[in-house]
């Protein structure tokens, strides 16, 4: 039954303004709100403009607002992607080192427009960008002016990092190539790491990254070993806090999560070898972990299927240790460390995480929160983003079904708002969306 809401003041307030398109009403049949794991049953969100000005118990109206009638399907905040690279392609799709060489980032700009345009369209309303360049904050201004459409974006630039460390441009190609960009991360001390900071800062970095250990998808680098010093992560840290900045580190052995942790990061972006101690000490510092499940399940097929398009010398790396993440999950669910999702996707199917989270241990109503209010405290912006309350920034996101019964429900996204404008309605792109 609908009812005309007489009681809630902001809604009242609503009621007295002119009417616009702008002012709806959106019934819920099931409502997982993002402030609490219990979902919530036939409810109503009021929205004005690009804010949620009340949710009310029932299905009420609301004089001159429009209702979107969502009484059969499963209402969520929009989701939050915390770990994407918004212009990578699969490695399915793509010669990795063909791509390097031959891409710039105006063509990294252009590519990531149409992923961009793809999250938003699975559900995904906001998402971090843990590793580019310039082209990363042109498409993030490009979205907040409305220009094109996308999640609403937080840019680290170039990751920071030694050299023949994960994430030197240098690694695998000839040593007399060279770009005026590639050492744009390059930390061999200290006194650099506070310089690089600075630097990220004025050219418009939300947050930094940092690559303390090797990585996998890169040639000549191990894994397994701290290639950071603790004074170049130390001062990192320092740096960026002083300017209002969090920190993300890439990094899978214990030794250098726990160093990482212990100089202040904010959240460990992978984190695939932690012990039961290091997962512990992440606890009692209040580190996140993002655990990224979906990037090492995609380049596990890649290896296997097309290895030859895979950076040199990384396809037996994946094979060696992209299914460790999924085993290792459990522990750290066990451990109580907080989890915010995060795919390490740019192409590609962003709710894939959902399904390989809730496959290795994590409760479907936990993966739920580390896509939502998770996520936006690790961002810095639970006040504005990740759950459905007055104040917060009208992002929706509606399933055709209940992910509690079904997972797969994830990816089938049947309604997308994001600041108050329907980006996708009944399964399909809206005009505002193109």
């Amino acid at each position: 039954m609908i009812r005309t809401l007489k009681l809630a003041p902001l809604v009242l307030l609503i009621a007295c303004l002119p009417a616009r398109a702008s002012d709806l009403v959106i019934h819920a049949g099931t409502l997982f709100d993002g402030v609490s794991e219990a979902p919530r049953t036939n409810m109503s969100i009021v929205v004005h403009d690009d804010q949620i000005v009340a949710v009310q118990d029932g299905f009420v109206s609301v004089p001159g607002a429009r209702v979107i009638d969502l009484s059969k399907r499963t209402v969520l905040p929009g989701f939050i992607d915390a770990h994407v690279h918004i212009g990578a392609r699969l490695p399915s799709r793509a010669n990795a080192t063909e791509e390097w060489l031959t891409h710039s980032d105006l063509d990294r700009a252009f590519e990531a427009v149409g992923f961009a345009r793809e999250m938003l369209q699975q559900g995904f309303t906001s998402a971090r960008d843990v590793g580019g360049g310039d082209d990363t904050v042109a498409v993030k201004h490009a979205i907040d002016r409305g220009i094109v459409s996308g999640p609403r974006l937080w840019v680290s630039l170039e990751p920071l990092g030694p050299t023949a460390g994960h994430g030197d441009p240098h690694n695998g190609v000839d040593a007399a190539l060279s770009h005026a960009g590639w050492d744009n991360g390059k930390v061999d001390s200290a006194i650099e790491a506070r310089f690089r900071v600075r630097e990220h800062k004025r050219r418009g970095a939300d947050l930094i990254k940092i690559m303390p250990s090797g990585g996998i998808a890169s040639t000549g680098d191990d894994p397994r070993q701290q290639l950071m010093t603790d004074d170049e992560i130390r001062a990192t840290v320092e740096t960026a806090h002083a300017l209002g900045m969090k920190v993300a580190a890439h990094t899978y052995p214990s030794g250098a999560i726990d160093s990482a942790v212990r100089a202040g990061v904010d959240s460990i972006e992978h984190g695939s070898f932690a012990s039961a101690d290091t997962l512990a000490l992440m606890k009692s510092h209040g580190t996140f972990l993002v655990p990224t499940l979906a990037v090492f399940e995609v380049y596990y097929q890649a290896a296997h299927d097309h290895p030859e398009l895979l950076a040199p010398g990384t396809a037996a790396k994946e094979l060696a240790n992209d299914v460790l993440p999924k085993k290792n999950l459990p522990l750290a669910i066990k451990s109580g460390v907080r989890i915010a999702y995060g795919t390490d996707l740019g192409e590609g199917d962003h709710s894939l995480e959902f399904r390989l989270l809730t496959e290795n241990g994590l409760s479907v109503s936990r993966a739920i929160m580390s896509a939502t209010h998770e996520a936006a405290v690790l961002l810095g912006a639970e006040d504005r983003i990740g759950s459905v309350k007055a104040g917060h920034y009208a992002d929706l996101v509606a399933l055709e079904g209940n992910p509690l019964q079904d997972t797969t429900q994830f990816g089938r996204v049947h309604f997308v708002m994001k600041n108050g404008v329907i980006v996708r309605h009944e399964g399909k792109a809206t005009d505002a969306a193109r």
